[in-house]
């Protein structure tokens, strides 16, 4: 090889790196550097030396611009250019697909409601998606940091070495503490032998454990509220058996008792039953212009009988051009367990209010007594089954706890809300929100209960 070929050849690889990176980058600049160099490079060639290193020079060219070249017959490594053109050409579009992959990977991570960390080695956090500081309620840095500075817990402490340094998975449950408690459950993992770290993911498990122990004291409250009326009748049956229904003056009140309490117990299956349809959907409700004024004077007159009996006044101020969109025998059972609710909670000689009105759009029905009032940390669970305020008063009135219960599903189920307001010595108010209906044609009548399946105020109990 001649010395002009010598000297030539280390600006020809020059060239060829200087191309290589225009196409690695892809970048306008790079790109007319390299051609402009591949120019001067290809007329200095064809002055100085054979058309042997000007189809050289032509090549470098082609590869620059991502043109297929034709290879180099007869010259064993007349392909190397293209070859690590190629090459290059191909490691950027992995890179680029790579990249690509990792946007749409941090995309979903930080599109999941769980909240996701991992850690190095040493157990530092290294990175997080957005939910984990919303799980956490962290209004500091989570990165750079280890667990027991983010979250007071030893056991998650544990779990995240245990997975660095041993790489065994973990799983656990803690409870953050605060104006909005939160449970919980976490998995940690390993990354793997070769990564090392360890990766977290956050459950958000409240509302699953709030329901458990919803079931748990249902299943614990329906057995002692069986429990009562059943050891009643059966101890008193058993008294009568041994020879007390011989007795003209004890055979009577025992009979009696046993008769009170199979009521209740058949009150009490009446609403387990009532409440399991609604609550299962079961139940279809209507959805009828109902007359508001109606419904609560048929409630009331089932009322007042036991109004009567504790001289309690039962005052309706309902207009009678309310109408809702609601199912008539749905309805009337809420006025009926509002107001028996009240009676029963009223002291004698007490007041009760049954009013309604017109609120943007939708009929507010409201039920307001002049009782002993609620304390407001009894308000949140008034509506719970078998919750009660006074266990002992409630009891003793007859009541199985599932009144309340009952309204809430029923309007929920009409598409409406309930509320109470309340304080201890101003009484409790209760209101009904329904949506309105429309206007109806002149000589339409709108629904009631009226020849439907009554309603009774017998079965009907309520917690308070």
């Amino acid at each position: 090889m001649s010395t002009r070929l010598l000297v030539l050849w280390p600006l020809g690889a020059a060239l060829g790196v200087a191309l290589a990176v225009a196409v690695a980058t892809n970048t306008a600049a790079a790109s007319v550097v390299a051609g402009g160099a591949t120019l001067v490079f290809s007329g200095f060639a064809g002055l100085s030396i054979s058309r042997h290193w000007k189809r050289r020079a032509d090549a470098f060219a082609a590869a620059a611009k991502g043109l297929q070249v034709e290879p180099l017959a007869g010259e064993p490594d007349a392909h190397a250019p293209s070859q690590l053109a190629k090459e290059v050409q191909t490691t950027a579009q992995s890179a680029v697909k790579l990249a690509r992959d990792l946007a749409v990977l941090r995309a979903v991570i930080d599109g999941m409601a769980e909240g996701v960390w991992v850690t190095n080695e040493d157990g530092t956090v290294l990175e997080h998606n957005d939910a984990l500081k919303e799980l956490l309620y962290s209004g500091t840095e989570i990165v750079g940091h280890r667990p027991v500075e983010i979250v007071r817990s030893a056991e998650l402490q544990l779990a995240v070495e245990k997975a660095c340094r041993e790489h065994q998975p973990s799983r656990l449950e803690i409870n953050l503490e605060g104006v909005m408690p939160r449970v919980l459950s976490i998995h940690v993992s390993p990354l793997g032998h070769d990564l090392g770290g360890s990766a977290a993911v956050f459950f958000d498990v409240t509302d699953l454990r709030r329901l458990e122990k919803v079931r748990k004291d249902f299943v614990a409250n329906v057995s002692h509220e069986l429990r009562t009326p059943v050891t009643a009748i059966r101890g008193y049956a058993e008294t009568l058996l041994s020879g007390a229904l011989s007795d003209p003056a004890t055979a009577p009140k025992m009979v009696d008792i046993i008769h009170r309490q199979s009521e209740r117990l058949s009150e009490l299956v009446e609403d387990l039953l009532e409440l399991s349809r609604l609550e299962s959907k079961q139940l279809q409700l209507a959805e009828k212009p109902v007359n508001l004024a109606e419904s609560a004077q048929r409630a009331s007159e089932a009322i007042r009988p036991k109004a009567r009996l504790r001289n309690t006044t039962v005052e309706l101020q309902v207009p009678p051009g309310l109408i809702a969109l609601a199912d008539p025998r749905g309805l009337e059972q809420v006025v009926l367990n509002l107001v028996d609710n009240a009676v029963k909670y009223t002291p004698p000689n007490g007041h009760v209010w049954v009013t309604a009105r017109h609120a943007d759009g939708e009929v507010e029905l409201m039920v307001k007594d002049d009782g002993p009032g609620i304390e407001a940390r009894h308000l949140p669970r008034i509506f719970e089954r078998f919750y009660r305020v006074d266990k002992g008063r409630s009891r003793d009135m007859g009541g199985t706890g599932l009144g309340l219960s009952i309204v809430k599903h029923l309007v929920n189920a009409m598409k409406g809300e309930v509320r109470v307001e309340s304080a201890p010595g101003a009484g409790s108010t209760f209101y009904v929100t329904l949506p309105a209906a429309p206007a109806l044609p002149d000589g339409v009548e709108a629904a009631s209960a009226a020849g439907e399946v009554p309603v009774t105020a017998g079965n009907q109990a309520t917690s308070g």
